[in-house]
């Protein structure tokens, strides 16, 4: 597809528009309008300044807090459904964790929370840039706005903006005496209660505290596997993990959060001092799909049920003896204080083939995929604790009456340990568990001015980033006969220099050139541990005995056991990540250009041109020894777009259109070797797309809201490696030339009728709907069949009494009320045995009482 798609298609269909309804749109203005059928305005900060979101030239879906609170939405995932050609699940692929954020945005999007790999949609709070996936779900805690901008934000943003960007804006305290907040209860013992106070200090400063408590229980149900031979599988906490915790229920959550803000205005200076801290407990519901045993990369499947149903005798001479004799732990896992279990050997050989039932153990098979999605026989781990505190400084100095200057200081630290039970069964078949460690400073300066009787607007800044982390992981497979514990640390500078200039020559057009440079340098160092000594075993005699013990020093073709099974640390003969420190270092210019024509008031036409970036790194996850680490490069994006701003009819209709063309290079694919999550730039894409926003006041107290997105995103090239490994077999379609992104749906449609109705006493009912239809979408880059997405549509309603004084409001709702079912997430690795998954929640209803006075 050749980008004359934009010249040939959007630009005629858009001048089209507006050569239709330019006529009437200035015609109307200037009649008079009844403000409550009017269409208010939302006041965005997409391009650094205050401006009505009507006249920013970039695609924005753009919230206020009380639209928000009425719909229902309580963390950033909830936003997916509002706004086209967005997607945003609560929880990726293993980890455990509703807290942690999968963001596309337009196709380009990241599933993955290890610490190398950046996620290609910023999520900013007050304009702090959140830098890890991992706590970016941020329940929405009083905020007065969201902002989500669609396409690459690199000159305003910055790196890791490839997509788009999410801004959280949290309300400023207010400059007199309140109290506001709402109590929630609902399915599943839900139980929620958030309450604000702004308390004035002093003449000009001013202060709020905000606090969060929320409580649910899980709605997927562990049961006890039948028989007694479950029982008999070594117990989940004799392998590493970073914590120890099995759920009788998975899905449940345990939330505080507490919100502080001081804001001093004295007038040509303004200082706001925030500070937040954040616990969230909980549980993610994981299903077992299918079971890979018997496919032929099953490999860690089939090797457990060959070792514990062979004849002892038949495995020696088949010379797997070592392997099926020791699972677990052949030293202590030692790294960073903690310590987990040493010398724990198991024996799995030919124990369901020696006469004695009393040490039977299960086979692996589908015996353990219930008939339920909400019902689970594992055993194991299901457990996320995470803690996330930061503190912002945000200080404004008007230097003359159109010149401001705004440095933002912001610093924030998290700890997350996670686990789970990745094979929904007694065997430790498929288990996983995290621990992170992050901090990052940040400080932006922005020189923000007007100028030529307010045709010049522009915008330059500085900006530094720092974040310095720690991240383990621990996976088990086989019973043991494949144990990682995988530490791993980074640190990452970035030093950027942006800006942008808006200049409007007339009333018809104006103009936009901007960029953005970023200098930045990553260092990283590997601690991957194989604590079984699979690889010895490998080897055989004399790098392993029958017992499975294992002997790195022995000698074997005339170099030791060590050398000869490629393990790469002299001093750690289990680490199969090479040692040292890594360096990598990028330099990026992200440009912006871009016009924009107002034919008629209130509207207005644009094009744009843009680039973005996302960081390169390192792939962290080998299974095997490696003696080079292998990084990945930035991927990039160029976007061409068109679109459509209109505010009509006296302002009672409000029609946003765009299309655009991206040319997608070197993208991180995140695809299964083996046992081994890899990330390469294999791949090069092309995505397409319009969007739709519609909102209508066609009688006193109706606004009807229609959101549209059609995305087209395909891989035009891709390397001959993901053929090999992702390519299509039995379990998956696979990765091919001309196949869709993932997380991509092609059509995603949303449709939220409200209704106002006054009362005889003043007071209010209103009525609100929303449907969501979202088409078919693959879950992962293999496209594996189990987990693919079909089309969905979601239904949630609500009623609400609002008192004369609207001190008090009542509200009943439901949340997907057909009860619609999908797969959020999933995991396949074929060599561990088991491909899981996430389902949505179920039809939940809910009841709450706001107040304010």
């Amino acid at each position: 597809m050749k980008k004359e798609f934009l010249v040939g298609t959007a630009v005629p269909a858009l001048m089209a528009c507006v050569l239709s309804t330019s006529t009437s749109a200035r015609a109307q203005v200037s009649r008079a309008s009844d403000p409550e059928t009017m269409i208010s305005d939302i006041v965005v900060t997409a391009q650094k300044r205050a401006e009505n979101v009507q006249n920013v030239p970039i695609a924005i879906s753009a919230f206020g807090g009380e639209a928000l609170s009425e719909r229902a939405v309580g963390n950033v995932s909830q936003l997916a459904s509002l706004s086209p050609n967005v997607n945003l699940d609560s929880g990726v692929s293993f980890s455990a964790s509703t807290a942690v954020l999968a963001a596309s945005i337009r196709g380009i999007g990241a599933s993955d929370f290890a610490f190398n790999i950046d996620p290609a949609v910023g999520v900013y709070v007050d304009g702090v840039y959140l830098a890890r996936s991992v706590g970016a779900n941020q329940d929405l805690l009083d905020v007065e706005r969201i902002e989500i901008l669609k396409g690459p934000q690199g000159t305003l943003f910055g790196r890791n903006t490839i997509g788009g960007a999410v801004s959280i804006v949290t309300r400023d305290p207010a400059k007199t005496f309140g109290v506001r907040g709402d109590l929630t209860v609902g399915r599943f013992d839900l139980f929620q209660a958030r309450a604000s106070i702004d308390l004035p200090l002093a003449e000009n400063l001013y202060s709020s505290v905000t606090v969060d408590v929320k409580t649910r229980n899980g709605y997927m149900k562990r049961l006890a596997f039948p028989g007694s031979l479950g029982a008999n599988s070594p117990p989940y906490t004799v392998y590493p993990a970073s914590a120890y915790e099995s759920p009788s229920r998975e899905g449940d959550e345990d939330n505080r959060t507490i919100r502080s803000k001081i804001k001093y205005d004295g007038g040509s200076f303004r200082l706001t001092l925030s500070g937040d801290y954040a616990f969230t407990k909980g549980t993610a519901p994981t299903k077992l799909l299918q079971t890979t045993n018997g496919d032929p990369g099953g490999l860690f499947a089939n090797l457990y049920n060959l070792c514990i149903s062979t004849p002892v005798e038949t495995l020696t001479a088949i010379n797997l003896i070592n392997m099926c004799n020791s699972s677990g732990s052949q030293l202590p896992s030692v790294h960073r204080g903690a310590t987990f279990p040493v010398n724990r050997l198991y024996t799995l050989a030919g124990v369901n083939a020696d006469g004695n039932p009393n040490n039977d153990l299960l086979p692996w098979d589908s015996r353990f995929i219930t008939n339920s999605r909400d019902t689970s026989y594992a055993t194991g781990n299901n457990f996320s604790h995470l803690r996330n505190w930061g503190f912002t400084g945000i200080a404004e100095v008007d230097l003359t009456d159109d010149i401001l200057l705004k440095s933002t200081t912001a610093y924030r630290k998290s700890k997350w340990k996670s686990g789970l039970d990745g094979d929904g069964s007694p065997i430790n078949m498929s288990t996983y568990s995290f621990e992170q460690r992050q901090q990052q400073f940040s400080q932006e300066l922005q020189l923000i001015g007007s100028s030529l009787d307010d045709k010049l607007h522009y915008v330059l800044g500085g900006y530094y980033f720092r974040e310095s982390g720690y991240l383990a992981d621990y996976v088990i497979s086989g019973e043991g006969i494949y144990v990682i514990d995988g530490p791993n640390w980074l640190k990452t500078n970035a030093y950027a220099a942006f800006g942008q200039i808006d200049y409007r020559f007339s009333d018809l057009i104006g103009f936009t050139v901007g960029g953005r440079y970023t200098h930045e340098k990553k260092s990283f160092e590997g601690g991957q541990q194989e604590l079984s000594g699979l690889f010895y075993k490998l080897i055989g005699a004399p790098c392993s005995d029958l017992a499975g013990n294992v002997y790195p020093d022995a000698m074997v073709g005339g170099v030791s056991c060590q050398v000869a099974g490629n393990y790469p640390d002299p001093s750690n003969p289990l680490r199969i990540y090479p040692g040292g420190i890594n360096h990598l270092s990028f330099n990026n210019f992200s440009p912006k250009v871009g016009v924009q024509l107002h034919p008629a008031t209130d509207m207005m036409v644009y094009g744009s041109w843009s680039k973005g970036y996302k960081t390169g790194g390192w792939t962290t996850r080998y299974s095997t020894p490696q003696t080079f680490v292998s990084s990945f490069n930035p991927e990039k994006a160029t976007t061409y777009e068109v679109g459509l701003k209109s505010t009509l009819l006296a302002r009672r209709l409000q029609i946003n259109m765009a299309m655009f063309l991206t040319d997608y290079k070197a993208i991180q694919l995140n695809y299964q070797v083996g046992g081994s999550p890899t990330i390469a730039n294999v791949g090069d894409g092309r995505i397409k797309g319009a969007e739709l926003e519609v909102v209508a006041q066609p009688a006193r107290g109706l606004t009807l809201n229609l959101a549209v997105g059609y995305t087209d995103a395909y891989y035009t090239r891709l390397d001959p490696a993901v053929a090999v490994t992702s390519g299509a077999n039995a379990l998956q379609a696979g990765a091919l030339v001309g196949s869709v992104l993932p997380k991509t749906p092609k059509w995603k449609v949303n449709f939220s009728p409200r209704y106002e109705m006054a009362l005889g006493n003043g007071g209010k009912v209103t009525l609100l709907g929303d449907y969501t239809y979202i088409s078919a979408q693959t879950n992962n880059v293999e496209r594996t069949y189990v987990l693919n997405r079909p089309g969905v549509s979601v239904i949630n309603a609500s009623i609400s009494y609002s008192d004369p004084a609207e001190h008090y409001t009542v509200t009943i709702g439901g949340l997907n009320l057909t009860n619609e079912r999908y797969l959020s997430s999933g995991t396949a690795i074929p060599a561990f045995g088991a491909i899981i998954g996430s389902y949505s929640r179920p039809v939940e209803w809910y009841a709450r009482l706001g107040y304010k006075f």
